[in-house]
């Protein structure tokens, strides 16, 4: 698609919080915070011209590499928020975006995502094959105290759960989305950890794409969670409570 004539180097976007969107508590599910982190980058990438469609042109997709998110609190049921996003950097086939949500001025949310274009017929990172100059970008501009790490996975874990991959795990890039891994990883926390919004931070780690039908184990110590498929870790999550 054209660039869009509303296209803006920065974008904002109001969202409606829904009661499908809750927990029993009232307040946004951590796993649909990061779908509406997700959905206002791809909302910027569309308006940019630099959507999946548009990419999808070079068999190329935007996939996510690594992502931390820091909560002062999350929202709740009926809250209308704002998210506000932009480009820090982006080059070849690599970029990072950050992103923040708001309730009216108080900014409740920070996160800072790494992304790779990934050729979804080689299965592989590649170039942008897409022009970009006209996202302005801000390198200076943070949304997150911390940025995202790589995690240390040489740690002691125990082996707790063990899943198949399904189709309602499958995005349209036929990997598993991005926010499935958490989810797996979420609902073998204690519940009020989550409930009483313990969970300040958050890092994840994206190393292996999971498949449908594929075998996963899911292991953990005290904040670390990993998922690995024979062997080999394919995700991290690493909580700060």
């Amino acid at each position: 698609m054209p660039i869009s004539p509303n296209f803006t180097s920065i974008l904002t976007k109001e969202w409606d919080i829904n009661f499908l969107q809750c927990y029993p508590n009232g307040y946004l599910k951590y796993t649909e915070l990061c779908n509406l982190l997700q959905l206002t980058a791809a909302a910027h990438s569309e308006i940019g011209g630099i959507s999946f469609s548009d990419m999808q042109e070079f068999n190329q997709a935007w996939v996510l590499s690594k992502m931390r998110v820091e909560i002062k609190r999350l929202p709740k049921w009926k809250d209308k928020i704002t998210i506000k996003t932009w480009i820090n950097s982006l080059e070849n086939s690599r970029s990072n975006r950050c992103l923040e949500v708001y309730l009216g001025d108080e900014k409740l949310v920070g996160c800072e995502t790494f992304w790779a274009v990934f050729n979804t017929e080689k299965r592989r990172p590649e170039a942008l094959a897409l022009p970009h100059e006209h996202f302005e970008k801000y390198p200076s501009m943070t949304a997150t105290e911390k940025t995202f790490s790589k995690i240390d996975i040489q740690q002691k874990l125990e082996l707790v759960a063990e899943r198949v991959v399904q189709l309602s795990d499958l995005d349209i890039v036929n990997h598993a989305n991005n926010v499935k891994y958490l989810e797996w990883c979420l609902d073998l926390v204690d519940s009020e950890i989550i409930l009483s919004q313990k969970i300040k931070a958050f890092d994840m780690n994206f190393m292996k794409e999971l498949s449908e039908k594929e075998c996963i184990q899911i292991s953990k110590n005290e904040s670390l969670f990993t998922i690995s498929k024979d062997g080999k870790v394919c995700f991290a999550l690493e909580l700060e409570v």
